[in-house]
């Protein structure tokens, strides 16, 4: 990512004939076109959607908007663009779209919506409401940890890095809390520029483990500088649960971005069939890849259990 995007994209994509009797379909992503997950995400709906409905697509464009007031102003574009079009059924992406678009302008009300890509839990927004239902995005945290243990031992500091954007404020917590629940100590740094994160890799060496947030919003990112730069310094151990921070890290129990799509899809189908949303639970996602980059192990001298090598995915 070079540097901020326009406002916002719209696109519309035709997915069947455009007759008269179509279905329509808006999809909010919370994101951006080049985002590694707002691109799977896409992928997997408009897959499982092909031939369903005719699709509009809506981009808030949030991981480049610091202000509050600059984020309401997507979520209000989004809702002139859904009261234009009277879809059959919206797909939101991602927090921001729940929490700016689908909870102040939405609750109950007669467009179904279907939510993806929520962090954790729904409970700040109050879901389930009515015409709203949807899966939630969690990481394999506890697991993250029992890997890393049986990579290195017994671990008693971490070490979170992300960019400072609500999505990271809400994983850092999700790991503060699993990491307590183990007796182990989590310092972190949440950054806003390259020369930021990359001082916060260096610091976090000397702990036992470093955790990798995402680094979506940290505008200036440069993966080869990045690179370059940790290289020299890296030698504890590291994971995520982003694919694509796994060129900065040594293994990752990552989450599978086309599931959330693919679901979301399948639940706009079934609402498109007549089924209200609230006969439809809400539920987290079940994939996870576990991924290793031994570039970065063997720089590091780390070995890692056989179990793991057998399983994993190069990456």
């Amino acid at each position: 990512m070079s540097g901020p995007r326009p406002c916002v994209t719209i696109l519309v994509v035709l997915l069947v004939a455009t007759t008269a009797d179509a279905a329509q379909c808006v999809y909010v992503s919370s994101y951006h076109k080049g985002y590694a997950w707002s691109d799977g995400v896409e992928r997997g709906l408009l897959k499982t959607l092909d031939g369903k409905c005719e699709i509009t697509i809506f981009n808030m464009n949030t991981k480049y908007f610091k202000d509050e007031k600059s984020i309401k102003n997507a979520a209000l574009e989004a809702k002139q663009l859904i009261d234009q079009t009277q879809p059959d059924v919206v797909i939101a992406s991602d927090d921001n779209a729940s929490k700016y678009l689908i909870v102040p302008y939405y609750k109950d009300a007669t467009i179904p919506f279907v939510f993806c890509g929520v962090n954790w839990t729904v409970e700040q927004y109050g879901y389930p409401f009515s015409n709203v239902t949807g899966m939630i995005e969690v990481a394999a945290v506890e697991q993250m940890f029992d890997k890393a243990a049986a990579i290195i031992g017994q671990i008693t500091r971490a070490y979170y890095i992300g960019a400072d954007t609500l999505t990271e404020k809400k994983n850092l917590r999700r790991f503060q809390s699993a990491a307590a629940a183990k007796n182990i100590k989590i310092d972190s740094r949440l950054v806003s520029t390259m020369k930021q994160w990359i001082g916060a890799y260096e610091d976090a060496q000397q702990a036992d483990l470093i955790i990798m947030g995402s680094y979506a919003g940290i505008g200036d990112w440069d993966e080869a500088a990045v690179l370059t730069a940790i290289k020299p310094i890296t030698k504890t151990l590291s994971t995520t649960n982003h694919g694509w921070m796994m060129p900065f890290t040594m293994f990752g129990m990552t989450k599978i971005p086309e599931e959330q799509g693919e679901w979301a899809g399948k639940l706009a189908i079934e609402i498109l069939r007549g089924t209200k949303p609230s006969a439809i639970p809400i539920i987290p996602n079940r994939k996870f890849n576990l991924i290793v980059n031994n570039a970065l192990l063997e720089i590091a001298q780390i070995k890692l259990p056989l179990f793991i090598r057998l399983r994993a995915q190069l990456y």
